[in-house]
Parts: structure tokens; C-alpha cells; sequence
């Protein structure tokens, strides 16, 4: 294997990163060919770390470590115990964490309904959640998903498997861009939204 042929492995891999394309994914690798301040060991390093250490929550699917599962968020318990507030993502709870307007519980999803990517209700945390609504008697549910097409269906779909319970399902108010995900708002927005929630 030739040099190229290395750069070209460490682009497809970057490549499959969310928004790197794969021109950028090529500029990235060969900034690291030519990098001279340590920066490809660094990150090495990092990588190595992070895949030994990092987990996601055996309970809401948040980034959290080995040593720690359930995350710090699952087993404070100051944290208000009726509330699960449901995302798309991980990076989702840290935005709505950084806010600081919500102190309950929080489910990610792993995804959304997307039949374009092949995506169906089996492939999200759905199960999982039904389980915990049950066990840890919840009285609300926020939906706290992006405004696109499949976050909506989404949405509409968890709402039709809630709606012979006596739950109240809530949705964040206006406030997040339309066709946007929750990663990409603003703390105050997300403020706004997460205090003015409307019933569904």
C-alpha cells in the first residue's frame, strides 16, 4: 500500500462522518500527512481513549464512560423523576443541558424515522422507552425532536403509541427553525421553547 492509499483510507473514514463531505474528509487527511506540530498522534491518542472509555447510558442513551452507567444525568436524583424529555441524539441532551431550562430525565432516540436511509421504528430506542415510561411512571413526555419531515413522522408515530395512555405528551413551542435539528439551536432558544412546551 502506497502513501496515497493510506490518506485515501483515513478520508473514506472521515468521510462517513455527519457533515464532512468528502472533499473536506480529503483536506483533513492531508493535513494530517504534513502535520508537524503532533497533531495526527494527538488525535490517535484521543480516538484510542474515547473507544475505551466512552459509552453511551445503558438507561437514556447519553455519552457517558465505562465507570459510569447509568450517566451522572440518570442517577442524580435531585433531577425531576416525571419528566422524560425524548431526542433524536446524544448532542441533543448537551444542548438542552447547556440551556439550563430542563432538570428531568432525557431518552435519545438513536435516530428518526427515515425510510430514505432505511430507517423504521425498529431501528430506534422506542422499545426501550415504552419500557421506561412504564417503570418509571413518567406523567410527561417533551418531544424534543428537529422540525424536518422525519423528525415530524417521528413524532406522530411515539404520539399514536402513546395515545391510549393517560401521559401528557408535549412538544417544544416555536422557536426552532423550521427544517432544524435541536444540536444546531441556541441555548435561549432552546430556554424558550423548553418553557413555553405545548400539549400535542
Amino acid at each position: 500500500m502506497n502513501g496515497l492509499e493510506y490518506l485515501d483510507r483515513i478520508a473514506s473514514a472521515l468521510a462517513k462522518l455527519p457533515g464532512i463531505g468528502r472533499r473536506s474528509a480529503e483536506r483533513m487527511a492531508y493535513s494530517l500527512a504534513w502535520d508537524t506540530e503532533g497533531v495526527m498522534r494527538e488525535l490517535v491518542g484521543a480516538l484510542r481513549e474515547a473507544q475505551d472509555q466512552v459509552r453511551l447510558c445503558s438507561r437514556c442513551g447519553s455519552i457517558t464512560t465505562i465507570a459510569e452507567t447509568p450517566c451522572r444525568l440518570c442517577a442524580n436524583p435531585a433531577r425531576d423523576g416525571t419528566v422524560v424529555c425524548v431526542v433524536q441524539n446524544p448532542n441533543d441532551i448537551v444542548a438542552i443541558e447547556r440551556s439550563g431550562s430542563y432538570k428531568g430525565r432525557y431518552h435519545a432516540l438513536m435516530g428518526v424515522i427515515s425510510p430514505m436511509h432505511g430507517e423504521g421504528p425498529r431501528d430506534l430506542r422506542l422499545q426501550p422507552l415504552l419500557r421506561r415510561i412504564e417503570e418509571e411512571g413518567f406523567q410527561e413526555v417533551i418531544l424534543a425532536l428537529g422540525t424536518d419531515v422525519e423528525s415530524e413522522a417521528t413524532a406522530s408515530y411515539i404520539e399514536e403509541l402513546l395515545k391510549t395512555t393517560p401521559i401528557r405528551l408535549t412538544r417544544l413551542a416555536s422557536g426552532i427553525p423550521v427544517g432544524s435539528g435541536i444540536g444546531y439551536s441556541d441555548p435561549v432558544t432552546l430556554s424558550r421553547a423548553m418553557k413555553g412546551r405545548q400539549s400535542r
